[in-house]
């Protein structure tokens, strides 16, 4: 609770464009925040005049719930009656804010009457459920700034090996988006620490991926609850009750953070330190066998349905690994002030007369330790907390427990300075001044070595299929005009990116998708392609690039977007909800009909009827001629439809070119390819293929020049020999022969030219061959004609 004297944020409630956030109610619930009802919703509701009868009844906040608890239960109970039925008097409202505001120790109400409608939104509105959700939901979100911030920390008391940090974007695409944003705020938080890069551990190797689920899973729930907590039905039961993702992810960044906590103790030099902390640490830190009873416990109440107690558990297991992680802080910040505490200890003894206390000190100079730009001010604040906290006994006892009980509350989301520990940790991972390090815009990517050897590859293919049949070059601007976009994209706006938010290069996706396919021993990927008149050359050109290109078996799916409004006419779906449902349809490669059906239903208004006749034709698919005589056969409903007599007649016209170009084969008439987009008019390609694994080096180097020495002037001379003979060559000096085999290797180099002191004594190179891994020796007069017979050059 907020004490006096101190800032009173207010938070207003009820009124239009308004709407109840997790913050919001978690800073009402702590006292950080006082209600406001805003004035036209209480004059909206004064406007009524509810008829009787009247109901006796009593406001009861749950018994379970802790005081912070049942001040969220209020306050979402406040939101659902402001912007529910307008029969809801003011006396309701009224009374709760005052009682919320008034921050009593407990909360009691007096009985009141109330109507029926106000009963149904007092007993109906899953207040209980979701206050306790929203404060699953805020704390979560803190949680994943302050654990990375924490475990950076770690990373420098345990003197870790961060190298992972730096291999998580491969730059092939397929990174998790969340483990390469984590990956990029540790290295801000580290950057220019001198303490890591030596110990080998798998709690901190395993940051990104642990912390980045954890992330992505938060963000989820964060938009999913926001949602629920402003809805005004009843949510029912947990089925889709956002919390529940968290879980797991919470019980991984738990056992993550504690196996990083016994790593700072075991880090701390301090030998009577380290005891001592060991001893707190035992009897007071969360176990793994704490955590696991946890979440069966959880587990358990959800799959018994018993909701309320289901995110009451959740949150009481979200408390426990916020201890663990505090108690990471504590581990790795003594692990990293342990001399300055030993210091403060031996003086705190004898500042109280105590003499029995013996504090080792080191005789030689203390090193300077560097932290990192982001962790040096996270440890300071933690300092400044500490900064002249007694409490220790005469033999310097307490002080420990003192330090170890301030750091807890110092890491606790509802203690008041909580708030300014989390806004600097945001504000070091986005500043630019401790960021030198580049982040890629929202809906950009890099592309490494062998993603761009593959795409240059695929561009010269591309290139010379399209100029076989005609093409010219033409280059367009990687944007548009937003409102020319948003006049066609309508419910796939997210495939826009706002340049007022950040700039977007877009790349075709046929290229980015061929720079991908050696990466795996299979992928399915699309590419598609739309025109507005009918054309088969469209099909011809494109499965000569899936035979150029060499990637496996495919076929090429086939509708059309006349047919396609047509099935959706036929089947009853008004005109105005022919976008949509395309888009619901479209989803069929990646969801089953039965999830899709649920999507068309709840949520886009579909009769269950209708979707089951779309059911019908969407399962539709076969070889082009057999389903299009199928669907021209007399009492099919598409006769009966111009549009629909409009495209059989053009599939008719295109499947027979195709037969003759010899590429039919190829292609599957697939009544379950749709597009929302308003620019397909007529026929619409896809394309599926699966690509076997290929192996591709990033390099098109011929022979490695490895001098094993020193001497750079051997290496300007044979190497610039092989380069006036136009072979593609690159040189290496250094001592080590293995440094030169494994650049060779790495590089899948096929040949080596090898020189050493002996070599040039003798007046030869060793040519190696290194997927034979055999060598021989040669004059060094024939090095270049030796090395253009091997490469038939």
């Amino acid at each position: 609770m907020a004490e006096s004297g101190e800032e009173i944020s207010v938070i207003t409630l009820g009124g239009k464009g308004l709407s109840l956030s997790s913050s919001s109610i978690y800073a009402v619930a702590t006292g950080v925040a006082q209600v406001r009802l805003d004035s036209s919703a209480l004059e909206r509701l004064a406007s009524s005049n509810p008829p009787p009868p009247f109901v006796n009844y009593q406001i009861n906040l749950p018994k379970t719930l802790t005081l912070l608890e049942s001040r969220a239960f209020l306050t979402v109970l406040l939101g659902k009656l402001l912007s529910g039925s307008s029969n809801v008097r003011t006396v309701l409202p009224v009374r709760i804010s005052e009682a919320l505001n008034s921050k009593p120790q407990t909360l009691e109400f007096e009985p009141l009457d109330v109507t029926q409608e106000e009963l149904f939104v007092l007993e109906k509105s899953s207040a209980a459920l979701l206050s306790l959700s929203a404060i699953v939901d805020h704390e979560s979100t803190a949680l994943s700034a302050i654990a990375d911030a924490v475990s950076a920390i770690s990373c420098e008391a345990s003197r870790a090996d961060v190298a992972a940090f730096s291999s998580v974007d491969s730059g092939d695409g397929f990174s998790a988006k969340e483990e390469v944003g984590v990956a990029s705020d540790m290295k801000v938080l580290l950057n220019g620490s001198k303490l890591v890069g030596k110990v080998q551990s798998e709690s901190v190797s395993k940051i990104p991926k642990v912390h980045g689920s954890f992330r992505e899973i938060v963000k989820l729930v964060h938009s999913k609850t926001r949602a629920e907590l402003n809805s005004r039905a009843k949510l029912a039961n947990a089925e889709g009750l956002a919390v529940r993702a968290v879980l797991f992810p919470l019980y991984d960044l738990g056992v993550c953070s504690l196996s990083r906590a016994k790593l700072n103790l075991d880090s701390i030099s301090n030998d009577d330190l380290r005891s001592s902390l060991a001893g707190l640490f035992e009897g007071k830190c969360p176990s793994c066998e704490n955590l696991r009873n946890g979440v069966k416990l959880v587990s358990e109440l959800g799959l018994e349905e018993e909701y309320e107690k289901f995110v009451y558990e959740l949150n009481v297991l979200l408390g426990m690994v916020w201890k663990i992680v505090a108690w990471e802080a504590m581990t790795g910040f003594i692990a990293l002030e342990g001399v300055e505490w030993s210091e403060k200890s031996e003086k705190s003894v004898e500042a109280n007369g105590g003499g029995n206390v013996k504090v080792e000190r080191k005789s030689e100079k203390k090193k300077k330790v560097v932290l990192g730009k982001g962790t040096s001010v996270i440890v300071q604040l933690i300092k400044d907390r500490l900064q002249g906290k007694g409490g220790g006994g005469s033999d310097g006892s307490g002080l420990l427990e003192k330090w170890v009980e301030d750091i807890s509350l110092f890491l606790d989301p509802k203690d008041r300075e909580f708030d300014d520990l989390l806004q600097k940790v945001k504000d070091i991972v986005e500043s630019n001044e401790s960021r030198r390090l580049p982040k890629l815009p929202k809906g950009t990517r890099d592309f490494a070595k062998e993603q761009m050897t593959i795409r240059k590859r695929a561009f010269s293919i591309i290139e010379e299929v399209f100029e076989r049949h005609g093409a010219t070059a033409l280059d367009t601007p990687a944007f548009e005009l937003r409102e020319t976009l948003m006049g066609k994209y309508g419910e796939d706006s997210k495939l826009i990116y706002d340049l007022a938010d950040q700039l977007s290069h877009i790349f075709p996706l046929i290229l980015s998708l061929f720079g991908n396919f050696h990466l795996f021993n299979w992928v399915v990927a699309y590419v598609v392609i739309y025109s507005s008149t009918l054309d088969f050359e469209i099909v011809k050109i494109l499965t000569e690039l899936l035979n150029e290109l060499n990637i496996g078996d495919y076929e090429i799916k086939l509708n059309h977007r006349k047919l396609l409004d047509g099935m959706l006419d036929i089947c009853g779906v008004p005109p105005e909800k022919f976008r949509t449902i395309c888009s619901s349809i479209d989803k069929l490669d990646k969801q089953s009909f039965e999830q899709i059906k649920k999507e068309m239903v709840e949520e886009k208004g579909l009769t269950i009827e209708t979707a089951d006749n779309i059911g019908t034709f969407v399962k539709e698919r076969g070889s082009p001629l057999e389903l299009l005589s199928k669907l021209k056969q007399e009492g099919s409903k598409f006769l009966g439809h111009d549009g629909s007599i409009d495209a059989l007649n053009d599939l008719d016209i295109l499947f027979r070119a195709l037969e003759k170009s010899k590429c039919i084969d190829k292609v599957v008439f697939d009544l379950s390819l749709a597009r929302g987009l308003d620019y397909y008019t007529g026929v619409i390609f896809e394309a599926a293929f699966k690509g076997g694994a290929q192996t591709t080096r990033a390099t098109k180097t011929e022979v490695l020049v490895s001098i094993l020495g020193d001497d750079l002037t051997q290496a300007a001379e044979l190497v610039s020999e092989l380069w006036d003979a136009e072979l593609r060559a690159e040189y290496l000096v250094n001592k080590r022969v293995m440094k030169h085999i494994d650049r060779a290797k790495d590089s899948r180099i096929p040949w080596m030219v090898i020189v050493g002191e002996q070599e040039m004594k003798e007046g030869i190179v060793k040519l190696k061959d290194i997927e034979a891994a055999k060598e021989e020796k040669i004059p060094r007069s024939m090095v270049v004609e030796e090395l253009k017979r091997r490469l038939n050059r």
